[in-house]
Parts: structure tokens; sequence; C-alpha cells
């Protein structure tokens, strides 16, 4: 049986402490905060991160390095005889443009998965990769099994302030001031690696509505073949804010019963455009 090595871009959220207990490696994002560059989870961690960003420095994220990606798989497969690699979306950023055309150096070892995933939804996608190598599958089998369930998710996020979307371009400057003097808070989809628009609501509680609303209907409507055959994964991730991520989590498991509700911090390249207090919820078809 092949020995396959499992990595990613730390978009997903694993963190390297994490990464080394489970068993799959990852490269770390790059960010540029004033012309000086930081790597995510090693020279920069999330509590640095939003002091920064409190403080309006010019924050620019940026895919992993190609030096840091090839020392990777270098090194992996000195052990292991074929690497999977889980970048994010390519909708969102270069990073699977990149590693695939350093992938073709390999001869056929090194398989990029076109994921059209990100953050929390990506992570599961680790998750089960490593799981299908686990047991047996090769490393073309599966970026084929990835690849075709890769639409199988949905991210809807709620964000506390107008202005890391507005920084973003993402919304204008006008529409960001009506939306903090009348309360009005955009709830965001991820979905297929794209950025929308779900829905506009008045006030912190109502947009947490309308994220378990959105949930909940994907669920019923998209999901319900799918989790006759594979099952459902609840996440829910936070940016920032652990106390109101726990009663996030809390809250969730008592709306959908039964289910295992993961929490996780959102990933430092989605903070950028969100900033902190954002809180997301998350459904993945797991295999």
């Amino acid at each position: 049986m092949r020995k396959i090595a499992i990595t990613a871009d730390s978009n997903s959220g694993i963190t390297r402490e994490v990464a080394e207990r489970e068993g799959v490696f990852i490269v770390p994002m790059l960010f540029t905060i004033d012309g000086k560059e930081y790597l995510e989870g090693i020279s920069l961690n999330s509590q640095e991160f939003f002091l920064y960003q409190e403080q309006g420095r010019d924050i620019k994220s940026a895919q992993p390095t190609v030096g840091s990606v090839l020392e990777l798989w270098d090194s992996l497969l000195k052990e292991y005889d074929e690497v999977v690699h889980i970048p994010m979306t390519k909708a969102l950023s270069g990073s699977y443009d990149t590693a695939l055309a350093l992938s073709r150096e390999y001869e056929g070892r090194v398989f990029v998965v076109d994921n059209q995933r990100i953050s929390v939804t990506q992570k599961q996608s680790v998750w089960d990769a490593r799981q299908l190598a686990e047991e047996g599958k090769s490393g073309r089998e599966i970026r084929s099994i990835l690849e075709a369930s890769a639409l199988e998710s949905s991210i809807y996020l709620t964000v506390d302030t107008l202005s890391y979307l507005k920084k973003g371009g993402r919304i204008t400057p006008a529409a960001a001031a009506i939306g903090d003097i009348l309360n009005i808070r955009p709830v965001l989809q991820i979905q297929g690696g794209k950025i929308d628009a779900y829905s506009k609501v008045r006030g912190r509680k109502k947009s947490k509505q309308v994220l378990v609303e959105a949930i909940q209907k994907d669920m019923r409507e998209r999901f319900g073949e799918a989790k006759k055959g594979k099952g459902i994964k609840l996440h829910a991730a936070y940016a920032g804010i652990p106390e109101e991520a726990a009663e996030w989590k809390r809250q969730l498991e008592e709306i959908f019963p039964g289910y295992i509700v993961d929490m996780d911090e959102l990933s430092l390249n989605i903070c950028t455009h969100v900033g902190k207090g954002a809180l997301g919820i998350a459904v993945t078809c797991n295999l």
C-alpha cells in the first residue's frame, strides 16, 4: 500500500500543533503588515493579527511562498510515496495554480486538489483525505473523490463591523456608513469558492438566526440525499472572541440535537476581510 502524505495551507485553520498530532502537514499563508512579512501560525498568531487590525495597520494576505511548498514536499517525499495537497479554493487565491504548476516537476507523485473550499470546509477535506489514504486509496483516487464532492459544502458568515468589507472593496463606503447607522449586518455565503451576499438583517441576534435558517435549508434541500449515504457534518467558526464562540457552539448544539458541532477560529485570511467578531456556521457532507 502506498504511503501518502496529506498537506494543506494554513487557510484551513489547522494549526501546526493539530497537524502534528493528527499526522497531516501545513504550509503557512503569508501576510504583509506595514511592509513586513509574517507567516500565519509561525510569526503571526490571531491575537497579534487582531491587534494590528484594530490599530489600522496595512494588512495584506498572500499565498504560501514557493519555497515553503517545495521544502515541505521535498522533505515528505523522502519518506512518503505520494503527496496530496489541498490548497484553499482557486477562486480566492493563486495557491492552487501555483501548486499545480510546481507539482508537475514531481513526475506524478504530487496530486493537487481543486478543492473549491475554504476554512472549516477545507479542513474537513483534509480529514477526508487522511481517511481515504488510510483506506488504501492512491493519491490520484483521493484527488478525484475530493474534487467530485467539493461542492457538497456551504459556509455562512455574519460580521460585527462593516469596516473591513469596505476596506476590501466588497461594499461601498456609503453602504458601510448607512449599515453602521442602521445596525444592518450582511450575511455572507461561501460556496464553490465564491463569496456572495446572502441576506441583510438588522442586529446581531437576527443575523445569527439567519445563519441557522440558511444551514437548515441546505440540510433539508441541498444535502437531503447526500445525508442518506454520507452523513452531515456541522462546523462553527469565530473571529477573535472565544467567549462568544463558546456560547455560539452551545446554542447550535441545542438547535441541532444529535450533531457534534466543531468550533474553530477563522483563518487569518478570512479575518482580513470580515474582522474581529465575525461568526460563521458551515455544513459538509463528509465521507
